[in-house]
């Protein structure tokens, strides 16, 4: 029997905190495709990306692709867990993204694995360095990378052209630079970091890490005129109210769909 998922596109929600979150994981996901390919959008801060793959039964060894956005550590350090199964069980795996970030995972591989393993570093897995406007292709998913305007450590964000035509932008974990709106105008999809409602603005104090409240990524996402809003990358002292609370506060300047995910949701796109 055929499955929705077996048939669409589809995005499975590995993680939806912050970098200090303990009661949900990091923010990073995976992006399906109908014939079975996916691509692995950050790997989170550890070895919980290889847990969370399990929940989600997802196989890592049918991950060949990888995009990481920037080199935080909630971000980064899964992506070199993801790097040494593909070297410990030999499967091919190919990373993308800017110098920095491939220049310090190979290095730590270098550093931290044993030379058995780092030999297949540039045959098993292979570095894709991207710069600002490069595209790339996943399957039958076509992807342009660009950057995000960080102030704070070069990040790269991506649009996905998919297998059904439908266009998924995502924003990486900072808000919505100007400059950037050529990528996410009219998008079917966008994945946009809220680190919290505005109401606990004064709480968690989101603009000094320069993030966003809900009320924010979704004003943006209104005058970009998408039709789809998937909040993520939040704080996670209110899980229990939080898709509930976020959807509603969106909700009064966003005309379209919101999406709030947990920790391995599915999302049929």
């Amino acid at each position: 029997m055929v499955t929705d998922k077996q048939k669409r596109n589809y995005i499975t929600i590995l993680g939806t905190g912050n970098a200090l979150a303990t009661k949900c994981y990091s923010t990073c996901f995976t992006l399906h495709q109908p014939d079975g390919e996916m691509l692995l959008v950050d790997g989170g801060g550890g070895n919980g990306i290889l847990t969370q793959l399990e929940r989600a039964g997802i196989n890592f060894k049918d991950i060949h692709h990888l995009f990481v956005t920037h080199a935080h550590t909630d971000h980064l350090l899964g992506c070199v867990w993801i790097m040494r199964v593909a070297l410990q069980f030999r499967f091919r795996l190919q990373v993308w993204s800017h110098g920095k970030v491939l220049d310090l995972l190979t290095d730590i591989c270098n550093r931290i694995l044993p030379p058995v393993m780092t030999e297949g570093m540039g045959t098993l897995v292979t570095m894709h360095c991207l710069e600002d406007g490069d595209r790339f292709e996943v399957g039958g998913m076509h992807l342009q990378c660009f950057d995000i305007q960080s102030i704070n450590e070069r990040q790269f964000g991506f649009t996905a052209q998919l297998p059904d035509g439908q266009r998924l932008c995502c924003f990486g974990d900072e808000p919505f630079c100007p400059q950037c709106r050529e990528y996410a105008e009219g998008a079917d999809w966008l994945m946009s970091e809220a680190f919290c409602l505005y109401e606990d603005r004064e709480r968690f104090r989101p603009y000094e890490k320069h993030h966003s409240t809900v009320i924010d990524a979704a004003r943006d996402a209104e005058r970009l005129h998408v039709k789809n809003l998937i909040l993520y990358h939040t704080e996670d002292k209110t899980l229990d109210t939080r898709r509930e609370r976020y959807t509603a506060e969106a909700k009064t300047v966003f005309s379209g769909s919101v999406v709030v995910p947990d920790d391995l949701d599915v999302i049929l796109l």
